[in-house]
């Protein structure tokens, strides 16, 4: 159904096609990018890969922006550690484009300091978080001291805190611009919100997006490649392009952790050809 959004299918079909079938070189420049966002990879999707083989990975993809979880940069790594991690992205050609999901579990502000000097020394200008009730409110501080952004990652039905990008929302309303979401689609459309909405409902807080695709919307386990599942993902670049969004929409891959490489690129395929075909 949501593919009657575009032109026709079949300017989508051969955008898709197109896409799979373009030369390595020069791909990520000429595709990934459409009104301003641009796709990546949250790097959680290689956890089982150490971090000179993630970004190996990623060339391979011919990916140039990553969202870096802490298990290729761990928090408790020292000031040099940090620069050395950023300078080894940035020798590859990546380019970060926040660090996540970071967890601020504790109302403690010596905690939530350390977790803004790691994003500053990595040269993060977002943090992907979960926070709670509690802690959310006083991220603000930080917010404006170290002028990072934070994108409230909504973790679906098991999440306590923040299921759905509308409970993000009714916290970080009337906080400063910077204090915004970082919607995933899999887990919004587990919680029977409408993704493309929501997406709506969030405007300029939406920092970052997470993306992914399920075969039920009842099941977490459904989760399947790109363009195979029942998320609208045609729409959802659709609306993203309609508000300007200047974001990045990184692919979490979550299956297959010890051999992601196919279904990832089947999925970076998929993504850029929607992009492609809006782009006409």
């Amino acid at each position: 159904m949501y593919m009657q959004i575009n032109p026709s299918r079949r300017s989508f079909m051969g955008a898709t096609a197109a896409a799979l079938t373009l030369p390595k070189i020069g791909f990520s420049t000429i595709n990934d990018s459409f009104g301003g966002f641009k796709l990546g990879i949250a790097s959680y999707s290689l956890r089982k890969f150490s971090r000179p083989q993630a970004i190996e990975m990623l060339k391979q993809m011919n990916v140039t922006l990553v969202n870096i979880k802490d298990v290729h940069l761990s928090l408790t790594s020292t000031p040099d550690e940090i620069r050395a991690a950023a300078k080894e992205f940035d020798d590859a050609g990546i380019a970060i484009e926040g660090g996540g999901n970071i967890s601020f579990p504790k109302d403690d502000e010596a905690d939530i300091r350390a977790k803004f000097e790691y994003a500053k020394l990595a040269g993060m200008p977002i943090i992907v978080c979960a926070p709670t009730h509690v802690t959310l409110p006083k991220l603000e501080k930080f917010v404006k001291e170290y002028n990072i952004k934070i994108a409230v990652h909504n973790h679906g039905t098991e999440d306590k805190q923040f299921p759905t990008p509308q409970s993000v929302l009714e916290v970080v309303k009337d906080m400063d611009p910077r204090c915004g979401l970082c919607i995933d689609i899999g887990h919004t459309a587990r919680t029977g919100v409408d993704v493309v909405e929501s997406i709506r409902l969030a405007g300029p807080r939406l920092h970052s997006m997470h993306s992914k695709d399920l075969r039920d919307f009842s099941s977490r386990d459904s989760q399947c490649d790109v363009g195979e599942g029942k998320i609208p993902i045609i729409a959802i670049f659709k609306q993203l392009h309609s508000m300007n969004y200047r974001g990045g929409v990184m692919l979490e891959y979550e299956i297959h952790e010890s051999d992601p490489s196919l279904g990832m690129n089947k999925s970076l395929s998929y993504m850029r050809g929607a992009v492609a075909a809006l782009r006409g």
